[in-house]
């Protein structure tokens, strides 16, 4: 007879995503996961697998839990451009601000060259923010926010760099007014 879990793996691995955030994959190690979940490491590897299985788990319920408030943001009937000026205001902001930064840009800069599969989830996740902010620009270009010489997929590209570049400053610009600069000018450019 098999043995009942001692704890709930949904929360194993909410800790687990919050403590990758915090500190990256490379710098958390087995030992830190035992004790920041409070489960045994044989119960870690049974439920999860390795670190690696671990961390992508963790990675895909980041991208589950973010990358929804930017489609609902971005969806909503009426005028795009002011929920799009919220989006890059809210980047720069939040990007400011510091702390973890995006878990997907960490992922990006800490492990997407040399490990297939987080890049795969960092792909996934700037293919759809291409495709939310492109079908946002194309609304806007219908409804007369958005000049009709503007491509809207070259726009939502240069955004997407914009707004992942913003996280990966907010990593190391304390003062954030090279992030803010920046988002007055995309500002600008969509209108």
């Amino acid at each position: 007879m098999a043995r009942a879990k001692e704890f709930d793996p949904d929360v194993a691995l909410q800790r687990a995503l919050e403590l990758f955030w915090e500190r990256g994959y490379e710098a958390t190690s087995m030992a830190d996961l035992v004790e920041r979940l409070g489960v045994a490491r044989a119960s870690i590897y049974a439920t999860f697998g390795g670190k690696h299985e671990l961390y992508l788990k963790a990675l895909d319920r980041y991208l589950s839990t973010r990358d929804p408030d930017i489609t609902e943001a971005l969806s909503q009937p009426g005028p795009v451009l002011p929920a799009l000026r919220a989006l890059i205001w809210s980047y720069a902001e939040d990007s400011a601000e510091g702390h973890r930064g995006c878990m997907v840009v960490n992922a990006a800069v800490e492990l997407a060259a040399r490990d297939p599969e987080a890049a795969r989830f960092v792909e996934s996740s700037w293919r759809h923010l291409e495709s939310v902010l492109t079908s946002a620009l194309v609304r806007a270009r219908a409804q007369g926010e958005l000049p009709a010489g503007r491509e809207p997929q070259a726009l939502a590209r240069l955004l997407l760099v914009l707004l992942q570049g913003m996280r990966v400053l907010g990593r190391t610009d304390g003062s954030g007014d090279r992030l803010r600069d920046a988002a007055r000018q995309a500002l600008a450019l969509v209108g």
